[in-house]
Formats: structure tokens, sequence, C-alpha cells
């Protein structure tokens, strides 16, 4: 679990990167910066950064900012009852993404993987994003992404988010927020 200092470090990087790319926050979202380590206690290298803008029945629309070769670990998005389950789009906002998505694995995949989370890496279909680069990722479908050697800003544009319904390849995970009230 991280500590109140690991996650206001982790805030203020947060709020370092998106200053740099430009993307201009709030006071009140600068306050609600969720730092996720997906109870790995390794935010280095496996964890995000999410500011989310609305969540609603309807849409959603976050900022998912990652630590230089932090990677979000490979996961797929549901069916809960009538909801068919998260459709999203990634847009490259700033530095390099690579998105791991089912399909033909890529023979030299650039994301650095530790060791010890390889086996719960099922997907190897990359797609590199740059800036302005996009991806939608259908209900359902594994995937999973890593940060470049400069960290990444991702602008992620979906139907509603149900982030502690996600399913994750790993059985350590644990999906929780830092964020009282926070999906």
């Amino acid at each position: 679990m991280l500590t109140e200092p690991q996650i206001a470090d982790a805030q203020r990087r947060t709020v370092e990167m998106l200053d740099q790319a430009g993307i201009v926050l709030t006071d009140e979202e600068r306050a609600q910066i969720e730092v996720c380590d997906y109870e790995l206690g390794d935010l280095e290298r496996i964890g995000t950064e999410i500011v989310i803008y609305v969540n609603n029945d309807l849409y959603c629309g976050k900022e998912i900012i990652l630590f230089p070769g932090q990677i979000c670990p490979e996961h797929l998005h549901p069916p809960v009852g009538d909801y068919p389950g998260k459709m999203e789009t990634f847009r490259c906002r700033s530095g390099e993404v690579f998105l791991y998505v089912e399909g033909e694995p890529t023979p030299n995949p650039r994301a650095d993987v530790p060791v010890d989370r390889k086996p719960y890496m099922t997907v190897w279909h990359e797609v590199v994003l740059r800036p302005g680069d996009q991806h939608t990722i259908r209900p359902g479908v594994k995937h999973w992404f890593a940060a470049g050697s400069r960290g990444a800003i991702v602008t992620e544009f979906s139907s509603k988010s149900i982030d502690p319904m996600d399913i994750f390849t790993d059985p350590a995970i644990k999906r929780v927020s830092n964020l009282p009230d926070n999906n």
C-alpha cells in the first residue's frame, strides 16, 4: 500500500508532467489525482496516475499519466449486468505509449516488462502511439500499455468507467483507489 508521502510525490510529478505538456488542471483536479500501484508496491514499474474529468452513466473522460517505463497491467473491461463493458479510445498527448492488444504478437516488443510480471502479460500485438495518435479498444478485449523513456500522457475517451470491475490477468493485482469517492 502506498504511503501518503509516496502519493503526494507521485501527484507532484504528475502535475509537473501535465504542466510541461500544457495540460491545465483546476485546483480541484490537482487535489484529486489518483495514484494507483495496483497493490503491488512497485509504483515506478507498475502503476498509473489518473485525472478524471467526468465519469457518468454515459461517458468518461480522463488523463492517464505514466512515468518513464511505467506499465498499466493487462486487463479487460467486462460486461456488468446490462452494461456491455467499457469501450475506450486512447489518444496520446505526450511521450510515447506502447499499447498491447489481442492479435498477432509483435516480434520485438518495446515495453520493458519486469520478469516477475511477464507471465501475466498474455497479449503482445504492439501498437505504438505518439502525440496525436489514437487507438480504440472494444469491451472485453485484453490490453495493457507502457510508457516510453520520457513517460507519457494519454487522454481516454470512453463509455462509463467502472474500474473496480476490471479483470486483471495478474491475480495479485487489486484495483484500489487512493481517492475515497472514486470508482
